[in-house]
């Protein structure tokens, strides 16, 4: 499949907001196939929304460094000499070479290959060759340094910029269903990176990726050989009566299987040390698979009674998905309207005994990832979607998103948590594409903001 087309024009703000019908749950598959749009996701939801860039534990020390991507955008996340976390665009100013070729590693400064212009942690140009003979002494170093993202946060060590200065605060950008998703991976304690990240670039668009971390329909069917394998048991963690969808500000969701309130009710009931001898039983009982724990009596007050319930997986918006019950994120990194390099970190709680983390490590490996059974299944479909999008008649049929659509009640918790509990649904795909319609036709943020969808009451 090619992987670039040449741009149309850019779409009206009218025909944007005409590629999905909430009321129908229909979507144009042209959102999946033009470069014109892909060029607009670019500026209008990478350049301006919190993208996460790494964990405190890749770059713990100064000088250390990690590669990572906003949009199309590649920077440095590095601690500089203060202890402080930069991000920086990996862009000499003078030509535009990059300046840091390895994926994560120590610098004591960026120094381009290219003629030798040489940046500080910070970004600031400390050295420029020829300065006196070539440029005669007339040139302004403190012009030139590295452009910097606009604003860089972190929630949990969880670290994440945008390249806008309008934007609100991580922590809003948050609100409550970020901030549980987050929570989920440090629910049981504090969490260290493993060392290496999965990549691997599938033919597919990057909504396709993300919209089917959402998806519990396909599960049963896509997934089936991971079953008779005797790799996992499907029907174990489909709960198809036991699903709940969160709705979150900004398009950020959560979608899949719930701990019901009376189970809840009985873990909670627990010590923190009943809670671990179930999970160590566990474990006997099945040595050659993975057992998390029930979470600890310490994670409901971070992640609310609602949070606190929830086996589902989140997506922050755009692209950030925290799986496997908080072992593992994912980014699905845009390349194209036709191609998605796809990351897989892992994420273990400081201390874990050396064999159970190897356990879990190579759970891991295998469930999700370019040597996974369940992503290998995944890509082929999601490939093939996006391949059909760029048919002259096949593209002119929308695709059906109305699963549950009008038949469920939204409830709310004391924490402000919005949320339906249902069977398998596509509240959340729903969800997504109606504020990525926002995203796109929005001129700034205040135009975001002010546009936003409400988050929703009564039935849906």
């Amino acid at each position: 499949m090619d992987l670039v087309q040449e741009p149309g024009d850019i779409p009206s703000k009218a025909a944007i907001r005409s590629y999905f019908d909430p009321s129908e749950g229909t979507l144009d598959r042209r959102v999946f196939a033009d470069q014109s749009l892909y060029d607009l996701e670019m500026k209008n939801i990478y350049a301006r929304a919190w993208n996460f860039m790494c964990h405190e534990s890749h770059i713990p020390n100064p000088g250390d460094y990690f590669i990572n991507y906003i949009g199309e955008d590649q920077v440095i996340v590095v601690r500089d000499k203060q202890g402080e976390v930069q991000v920086l665009l990996n862009t000499c100013r003078h030509r535009g070479n990059a300046l840091c070729r390895a994926e994560q590693g120590n610098a004591k400064s960026f120094v381009c290959s290219y003629h030798g212009w040489n940046y500080d942690l910070n970004g600031d140009l400390i050295g420029v060759p020829g300065l006196s003979s070539y440029y005669r002494k007339d040139f302004d170093k403190s012009q030139w340094g590295l452009a910097k993202a606009a604003q860089v946060d972190h929630f949990h060590g969880f670290y994440f910029a945008t390249l806008d200065s309008d934007a609100p605060p991580l922590h809003d950008y948050l609100g409550e269903v970020g901030r549980i998703g987050l929570g989920l991976l440090v629910a049981n304690g504090p969490v260290e990176a493993v060392d290496g990240i999965q990549k691997n670039v599938i033919d597919c668009n990057w909504k396709i990726a993300v919209d089917n971390l959402f998806d519990w329909y396909h599960v049963q069917y896509s997934h089936a050989s991971a079953g008779a394998a005797g790799f996992m048991d499907i029907a174990a963690i489909l709960h198809p009566n036991n699903q709940m969808v969160m709705f979150g500000e900004y398009g950020h969701a959560i979608s899949g299987p719930v701990i019901p309130e009376e189970k809840q009710a009985e873990i909670d009931a627990m010590t923190d040390e009943e809670r671990l001898a179930a999970a160590a039983a566990g474990m006997l009982k099945n040595p050659d698979k993975p057992v998390v724990p029930p979470r600890l009596s310490t994670a409901r007050d971070m992640l609310g009674p609602t949070g606190v319930r929830c086996m589902g997986h989140p997506n922050i918006f755009p692209n950030l998905w925290v799986s496997t019950n908080g072992t593992q994120l994912s980014l699905r990194l845009p390349r194209g309207p036709f191609a998605t390099e796809i990351w897989w970190f892992t994420f273990l709680p400081k201390g874990l005994p050396e064999e159970v983390r190897k356990q879990q490590i190579a759970f891991n490996a295998h469930l999700f990832g370019p040597a996974g059974m369940l992503e290998q299944d995944d890509g082929e479909n999601w490939s093939q979607s996006t391949r059909a999008s760029r048919g002259t008649v096949s593209r002119k049929y929308r695709h059906h998103l109305a699963m549950g659509l009008g038949h469920d009640e939204v409830l709310y918790d004391e924490r402000g948590a919005v949320r339906v509990e249902t069977t398998i649904s596509e509240h959340a795909q729903r969800w997504l594409y109606t504020y990525w319609m926002n995203w796109m036709s929005a001129d700034s943020w205040a135009d975001i903001k002010a546009n936003q969808p409400a988050l929703p009451k009564g039935r849906v």
